[in-house]
């Protein structure tokens, strides 16, 4: 991934050989379960897997991240016959898989969505459009989340939705500042009918199906920040040691090399948060969602200032594209507003402690206002 990363960037190229090799190491399918193609591995074994592989193209595995969300979310809520259509094409990566939640007008307010899913018959009829999905118009599987019932999070469904199904189309391919091997564009439905067997989950099961989602989502994507800032540190370090400045290297300076202390401090506080909250979810402890979100707060924050400051340490040389210090910082900037930017994940940080109800069951105990604060 590493020698093609600033090519995929500049060329916007969607790298699908290259992740279907990664499939074949298994990373297609990393924590769904194994009778259906996934590796089976546990949440922390798929947050060192993604911070290694950021390292590489922080893009990339971003977009592999969402993927193996999808395929979760199929795996862990679909029944036998979805889970064997669905997962075994997904882990190898023969078809990838779209996230759709976010809406023109619903982004961290993700329980007033407006797609709607009508029942007729043995369909639904889906009208509406999601926005910023990552893989739209390439993805071959949408995981879908629509209204099936009255307003807030419990009329909100979970539906797949196949490429090429009469009345899915989708926007133009966006322009960004970063996330650039991966498209993005709106997904559109304009009375799209999908079978009612599409359904992953009960009717008003969606909400609390994207929430879950999102919990080991914001755990990848502050994984991939992680390893966008191991990635600087060490691209840092080692320009310090080669450019030279008033007849030494700059890496004799000492506040320079303070500067450098700070960044691989922060990154280890960061990974060691990221670790203990994907050990928290992984076990079902009451504390994990709260865990998640903090974890994404501080790790993506903490990341991005990491790759910012690793530009600055460049100089004029970090500001040209020659240099991948700044593709990281590019890339990275975005995990701090999706899955949650980082005024929900104060929200949500915050709630999960007051509330104390972190499992499904508990979560749709809870008022519709209150459920409706938690993306």
């Amino acid at each position: 991934m590493a020698p093609n990363m600033a090519e995929w960037d500049q060329k916007e190229l969607f790298p699908v050989n290259v992740m279907r090799k990664a499939a074949q190491l298994g990373f297609g399918g990393v924590y769904v379960r194994t009778d259906v193609g996934g590796s089976g591995l546990s949440r922390l074994d798929t947050s060192v897997i993604f911070e290694a592989l950021a390292t590489g193209c922080t893009s990339t595995t971003a977009y592999i991240s969402i993927h193996n969300m999808c395929a979760w979310i199929i795996d862990s809520f679909g029944d036998e016959k979805q889970r064997h259509k669905f997962c075994p094409p997904l882990c190898t990566m023969e078809k990838f898989a779209s996230y759709c939640l976010t809406e023109p007008g619903s982004g961290s307010d993700a329980a007033s969505l407006l797609t709607s899913a009508k029942r007729q018959g043995d369909h639904y009829i889906l009208n509406g459009s999601k926005a910023f999905i990552s893989g739209g118009g390439e993805s071959d599987i949408y995981v879908v989340m629509c209204r099936t019932g009255g307003p807030g999070p419990k009329g909100i469904s979970c539906i797949v939705v196949e490429k090429g199904t009469p009345g899915l189309s989708f926007g133009k391919k966006e322009k960004k500042v970063g996330w650039n091997s991966q498209p993005t564009r709106a997904v559109i439905f304009e009375d799209c009918a999908v079978p009612v067997a599409n359904r992953i989950g009960s009717e008003g099961q969606g909400f609390l199906i994207a929430m879950k989602g999102l919990n080991g989502g914001r755990i990848n994507i502050a994984s991939c920040s992680l390893g966008a800032a191991h990635a600087s540190v060490i691209l840092t370090r080692d320009h310090l040691s080669v450019r030279k400045q008033f007849g030494e290297p700059l890496a004799s300076n000492q506040y320079l090399q303070f500067k450098l202390a700070d960044m691989a401090t922060r990154l280890v506080a960061s990974r060691l948060m990221i670790r203990s909250a994907a050990v928290a979810l992984q076990e079902e402890r009451q504390d994990a969602v709260a865990l998640c979100s903090m974890a994404k707060l501080f790790a993506t924050d903490e990341c991005f200032a990491i790759c910012n400051q690793a530009l600055q340490m460049h100089g004029g040389y970090g500001y040209l594209k020659d240099y991948a210090v700044q593709q990281y910082m590019r890339d990275s900037r975005v995990h701090q507003i999706l899955e949650g930017g980082t005024c929900t994940l104060h929200v949500g940080s915050s709630i999960g402690y007051q509330t104390r109800a972190e499992s499904l069951e508990e979560l749709e105990e809870l008022p519709d206002e209150k459920c409706q604060r938690r993306p």
